[in-house]
C-alpha cells in the first residue's frame, strides 16, 4: 500500500521518536566517540486560535576524536543533526493548512458618505475601481461612463460593468486568477476594521495555492513548513558539520581551525544581534522568542584562530578569520499562513507579490477631492504588473558574494575585549522601486519607470560591520558588566521622501547588560537567584523625516530607539527546579512581552518546560503608506492637486498614513505579536 504525504511525515516523526530512545542502548563506536541527543514533544496553544506549534524533534549530536594527524593536533569531527515535524498544519489546518482563508473584505471609506456599506469584497466580479458594486453606479452620477471623484476616467471607455473590474479606465477581470477564497485581509489580526493599504494575502502552503509564492524565497510547501530539516533543499537536517583541528607553532602559539557547517558566534550579549551577524536566523520557528542557539541558521564557514597567549600588555590575546563561503541565505521571516511572521512581513511580501502577478484590489486607495465634493477614499482595483513585487534578486554564489569577517580579542586583568570587521550581504530585505518599467494604467502608455510608484524587487545590499565588545567583573559589586557596540554601512531603510522609496542610513546599534547573583532569604537561603538585565539601542544616523499636508513622510524606523530586557531565575531542589521570568519592553513602541516558566528536570534524562509568552500594546501605529505619492500624475492626484503635486503632475508623497504597510516598523517584533499570547509545553527526553 503507499502512503501519502501526509502518512509518510508522520511515519517519519515516529520512526524519529523511537531512535531518540533506541540510539541511548547502543554501544558507543570507540572510545573516542562520544553521543548526545534528545527526543522532544513542543505543544504551544494561541489565544483565539488554537493549537499553534505541535512539533515531535529530535536532536543528535556526535563528536569522534581522531587525535594527531599529519601535522595537525587535537583533530576530531563535530556533527549535529536535527528533524522536526510539526502536524499544526494538520491539526489546525482552517488556521493553517490547507483550509486556512476564506474571503477577504477591504475598507471603501469613502462610500460612507453616500450611505453605502464601506467594506467590499477584493477581486469580486461586479466591482468597480473604487470598490463600487454596480448598484452604487447611479448613486455616484454616471455622466456619459464618467465616475464622479476618480480622476483620469474619461467618458465613453466603460463597458458592461458585469464583464470586469474597472483598473484605471479600463475593465479587467482579475477574478479568475485571484478568486476570493483563501485569503485575509493584510493585517486584519491586529486591526480588523483596516487601516491603510491593504488587500487579499493568500495563506494556504505553496503547493495547495500557488499565489504570491516568491520562488526560492518564501515558496514552502506543507511538507516544508511541517518538516522543515527533512524537505530543505539546503539539507538542514544536517544542522552541524564540521572538523576542528590545531596546527602548533613556535612557543605556545598555535593556530585552531574549523570548517564545515557550524554556527559562529560573536558578541557577549543575549536575544540582541549587535555583533552577532555571521549566520542567519530562522524567525519561521517562534518569531525572537526562541534561543539564538536553536534559530541561527549554520552556514558552511572556514573560521581560524591565532592564539598567541600572553603577549605585552595582554594575559591572552587572540586573531580570529571568518570565511563564509557558502551560497547566500537570507532570514526566515515566516511564510504567510504560518503560526510565525516576524514583523508580518511575509504577509505583506505575499500579498504584493500576488498583487503583482494577478492584480486585485487594495483599501481605500483612490485619490479624493479635498473639497469634499466627491465621496473621498475608495478602494481601488489594479490589474496585474502595475503594483506589488515583481522579483527578487537572490545572491548567486560567487567569491565576490562571499563573506569575509575579522576578530582581535584579548584579556587584560578582569577585562576581555574584541575588535569586530565584517563585510556581508544584508540577512534582511530591502524593497527597491522606481526602476520597474510599468505600462501606464490610464493612457496605455508604453512601459517607463514612475518615481514614487510602489511597485517593488526585493534586494539584500552588501553591508560592512566595524564594532567590539567588553566585558569585566567587578569583584566589589560582584557582577559581570558586558558592553557591545557595532556601526555599519550599506543598510537600506523604507523611505518615502525618496522617489524610489527606499534610502541608505549609517547605523550604531549596542547593548549594555549586567549579570549579578542575589540572595533573596525569604525565598531561597541556599541559593542566589540570577537577575540579567539589557538595554539595547538602535540609530539611524541618516534618519529623514519631514512633515507634509497630512502627516509625516520619510523613513518608519524610528531615528533612536531602545528595548529593555530583565531576566530573574531561581533554582529549588538541587538545581532541578528552575523558575524564571523574562520581560522585554520596546520605547518607541510602547510594547511588552512578559514571559514567565518553569524548567523541571524530572530524571537525569526526562525534563517538562512550562512557560507562557504575553504581550500587550504597540500594534497601533500609523506612518504614511503612499497613498497620495501620486505617481501617475495628474491622473493619481487629488482634486484640487495638493502642494506636494504642484500642477498634479509631480510625484511625492502628501503624508496620508495607516497602520498597513509601514506601520509595522514601528511597531516593532513586539508589537506586531501583540495577538500571539502563548501556553507553551516541551517534554524532552535527553541521552
Amino acid at each position: 500500500m503507499t502512503l501519502d504525504k501526509k502518512s509518510s511525515l508522520k511515519a517519519i516523526a515516529y520512526c524519529v521518536a523511537i531512535l531518540g530512545l533506541v540510539l541511548p542502548a547502543l554501544p558507543a563506536f570507540s572510545e573516542q566517540t562520544e553521543w548526545a541527543g534528545f527526543g522532544e514533544q513542543v505543544t504551544f496553544h494561541r489565544k483565539d486560535i488554537g493549537i499553534s506549534k505541535n512539533r515531535s524533534g529530535f536532536q543528535l549530536e556526535g563528536l569522534k576524536n581522531l587525535g594527531d594527524v599529519g601535522i595537525f593536533s587535537n583533530v576530531s569531527i563535530n556533527g549535529t543533526l536535527r528533524v522536526s515535524y510539526d502536524s499544526v498544519y494538520d491539526i489546525n489546518d482552517d488556521e493553517f493548512g490547507n483550509k486556512a482563508g476564506g474571503a477577504a473584505f477591504v475598507n471603501s471609506l469613502g462610500l460612507a458618505n453616500i450611505g453605502a456599506p464601506t467594506s467590499v469584497p477584493v477581486n469580486g466580479p461586479g466591482i468597480l475601481s473604487g470598490g463600487l458594486s454596480v448598484g452604487h453606479l447611479e448613486v455616484l452620477n454616471i455622466l456619459g461612463g464618467q465616475v464622479e471623484g476618480i480622476v483620469g476616467a474619461p467618458p465613453g471607455t466603460f463597458t458592461d460593468p458585469n464583464t470586469g473590474i474597472l483598473s484605471g479606465n479600463t475593465f479587467v477581470d482579475v477574478y479568475t486568477n485571484n478568486p476570493n477564497t483563501g485569503l485575509i485581509t493584510l493585517g486584519e489580526h491586529l486591526n480588523p476594521h483596516g487601516g491603510g493599504v491593504t488587500f487579499g494575502v493568500p495563506v494556504r502552503p505553496c503547493d495547495e495555492d500557488d499565489r504570491g509564492c516568491i520562488d526560492d524565497y518564501l515558496d514552502f510547501d506543507k511538507n516544508e513548513l511541517a518538516a522543515p530539516e527533512i524537505f530543505s533543499d539546503r539539507a538542514d537536517w544536517l544542522r552541524e558539520f564540521y572538523v576542528d583541528a590545531t596546527i602548533l607553532g613556535k612557543g605556545d602559539n598555535e593556530i585552531n581551525l574549523r570548517v564545515g557547517k557550524q554556527q559562529v558566534i560573536w558578541g557577549r550579549t543575549d536575544l540582541f544581534r549587535v555583533l552577532d551577524v555571521i549566520n542567519p536566523v530562522d524567525y519561521s520557528r517562534q518569531n525572537i522568542y526562541d534561543e539564538l542557539e536553536d534559530i541561527r541558521i549554520p552556514m558552511w564557514i572556514l573560521k581560524a584562530d591565532f592564539r598567541f597567549g600572553a603577549m605585552g600588555p595582554f594575559d591572552d590575546f587572540n586573531f580570529q578569520l571568518v570565511w563564509n563561503f557558502d551560497k547566500f541565505r537570507p532570514n526566515n521571516l515566516g511564510q504567510c499562513g504560518s503560526p510565525y511572521v516576524i514583523l508580518d512581513a511575509g504577509c505583506f511580501f505575499r500579498g504584493m507579490k500576488n498583487l503583482w502577478d494577478n492584480g486585485g484590489t487594495v483599501a481605500n486607495f483612490a485619490p479624493f477631492d479635498v473639497t469634499g465634493a466627491t465621496p473621498g477614499l475608495l478602494a481601488t482595483n489594479f490589474g496585474p504588473q502595475t503594483i506589488g513585487i515583481r522579483d527578487i534578486d537572490l545572491p548567486s554564489w560567487s567569491l565576490s558574494n562571499s563573506q569575509v569577517g575579522l576578530k582581535l580579542e584579548g584579556v587584560i586583568g578582569d577585562w576581555g575585549w574584541s575588535v569586530n570587521a565584517m563585510s556581508y550581504r544584508s540577512q534582511l530585505p530591502s524593497l527597491r522601486a522606481g526602476h520597474i518599467p510599468i505600462v501606464h494604467p490610464f493612457t496605455g502608455a508604453p512601459a517607463q519607470t514612475y518615481d514614487h510608484l510602489i511597485a517593488f524587487d526585493i534586494a539584500f545590499p552588501r553591508v560592512n560591520l566595524i564594532g567590539g565588545s567588553v566585558d569585566y567583573y567587578s569583584q566589589a559589586i560582584d557582577t559581570v558588566i558586558r558592553i557591545e557596540i557595532a556601526a555599519t554601512q550599506g543598510e537600506e531603510f523604507a523611505n518615502t521622501l525618496e522617489r524610489r522609496l527606499f534610502s541608505e542610513s549609517d547605523v550604531v546599534r549596542y547593548v549594555i547588560g549586567a549579570d549579578k547573583n542575589i540572595f533573596i532569604r525569604p525565598l531561597n537561603k541556599t541559593r542566589a537567584f540570577l537577575f540579567s538585565a539589557q538595554i539595547f539601542g538602535q540609530h539611524l544616523l541618516d534618519h529623514e523625516l519631514e512633515r507634509a499636508t497630512f502627516g509625516k513622510v520619510g523613513m518608519p524606523d524610528w531615528e533612536s530607539n531602545h528595548i529593555a530586557t530583565l531576566l530573574a531565575k531561581g533554582w529549588w531542589m538541587n538545581d532541578r527546579l528552575s523558575p524564571q521570568i523574562i520581560i522585554a519592553h520596546d520605547f518607541r513602541a510602547g510594547a511588552t512581552t512578559v514571559a514567565p516558566s518553569v524548567d523541571w528536570l524530572i530524571t537525569d534524562n526526562w525534563q517538562l518546560i512550562v512557560g507562557a509568552n504575553f504581550k500587550t500594546g504597540g500594534s497601533d501605529h500609523k506612518f504614511d503608506d503612499c497613498r497620495l505619492c501620486n505617481p501617475f500624475g495628474p491622473f493619481t492626484t487629488s482634486i484640487p492637486p495638493l502642494p506636494e503635486h504642484g500642477d498634479g503632475t509631480v510625484s511625492g508623497s502628501a503624508g496620508l498614513g495607516g497602520f498597513e504597510p509601514l506601520g509595522r516598523f514601528r511597531s516593532g517584533p513586539l508589537g506586531m505579536a501583540e495577538k500571539e499570547d502563548e501556553i507553551q509545553i516541551t517534554l524532552r527526553y535527553r541521552f
